[in-house]
């Protein structure tokens, strides 16, 4: 009998062992792999091919301001580029990141050719980044649109009066740091930030208005916050041609006179060290080493990874976001 004990413990042992060295190596994956990608992008961020191409740009997730990215689209401003084309993945961001971005994109733009190709979806604060272009091109089911400005925050006062917390505060005026969440929110506070939202939402409707050339009768068809399909952008004004990037070169040539047969390459915009997608899978592989294959899988589906995201995104939103399915 206690020689039955002593094996059971040894064993317990050994899987200890094991799952000890599982993680050591999983944490040693990631440092390898993280230690790679920063040498594989050295120095200024913007990486570009040869020259007398055509760049492609590409912005996906969600849009925050950015320094980096700025200086990278100046490099590309000063670059043997023939002509630009921007491929928009977006739901928008910030209004400020997304205004940053546009401001950007109509500098390049005044230096070279540029045309937007919107692949699945530009909302929000990504179309405020396609209408820098004066051509822009979608997909037949792309989504275009959600004009509309946002401001969000949690207010958890009724669960500190559940729990028996409250939080005191001194401030100099009454609007100092409000709404703070820990209290409901005062009529003033509502509209200060009524106000806030109104008027971010008459400098993006006007930007609207501008860009695609639309009188005051088109523009109330396309500025309650909707998105549409490629197919009704069209009609719409919100787009100018259906198409892919085959139909952005062809256009550069016969609008922009682009040399006919230049080859379409990268230029990296490289994302924030935390965007990168390969954190994402190794904290999946991690998980799945330790034995937790279906917490990341149930992580994946429940997009818990994009709410966190999301969370971090600060000051006035211009963002679509539907409901989550169940």
């Amino acid at each position: 009998m206690s020689l039955d004990s002593d094996i059971i413990v040894d064993r317990r042992r050994i899987r200890r062992k094991l799952t000890f060295w599982r993680v050591v190596a999983a944490l040693i994956a990631i440092a390898a792999i993280a230690v790679f990608a920063m040498i594989a992008t050295p120095g200024a961020r913007g990486t570009f091919a040869t020259a007398g191409s055509i760049a492609r740009v590409q912005i996906d997730g969600l849009i925050r301001s950015d320094a980096d990215r700025t200086r990278a689209l100046e490099r590309l401003e000063n670059s043997q580029a023939a002509a630009v084309i921007v491929h928009v993945n977006s739901p928008g961001g910030t209004t400020a990141g997304s205004e940053q971005l546009y401001d950007s994109l109509m500098r390049l733009k005044a230096k070279k050719p540029l045309v937007v190709v919107v692949e699945g979806l530009a909302a929000s604060g990504g179309y405020i980044t396609a209408i820098a272009s004066d051509h822009i091109i979608a997909q037949q089911s792309s989504l275009v649109g959600s004009i509309g400005v946002l401001f969000q925050f949690p207010n958890v006062s009724e669960l500190l009066k559940t729990i028996g917390v409250k939080v005191e505060e001194v401030k100099s005026t009454p609007l100092k740091a409000a709404p703070n969440g820990f209290e409901p929110t005062s009529p003033e506070a509502r509209a200060a930030l009524d106000a806030l939202v109104k008027d971010s939402y008459a400098w993006f409707k006007d930007l609207v208005k501008q860009r695609r050339g639309m009188d005051d009768t088109q523009l109330e068809k396309v500025v309650d916050g909707r998105v549409f399909t490629g197919r009704q952008a069209i009609d719409l004004k919100l787009i100018d041609q259906l198409g892919d990037e085959k139909t952005a070169v062809t256009w550069l040539e016969e609008q922009k006179g682009v040399k006919k047969g230049l080859s379409v390459r990268d230029y990296k915009l490289e994302p924030r060290f935390g965007d990168l997608p390969f954190l994402k899978t190794a904290a999946a592989v991690t998980l799945e080493a330790l034995g937790f294959g279906s917490i990341a899988h149930q992580i994946a589906q429940t997009g818990m990874v994009q709410a966190v995201d999301r969370a971090g995104l600060d000051g006035m939103l211009a963002l679509w976001q539907p409901a989550a399915s169940n």
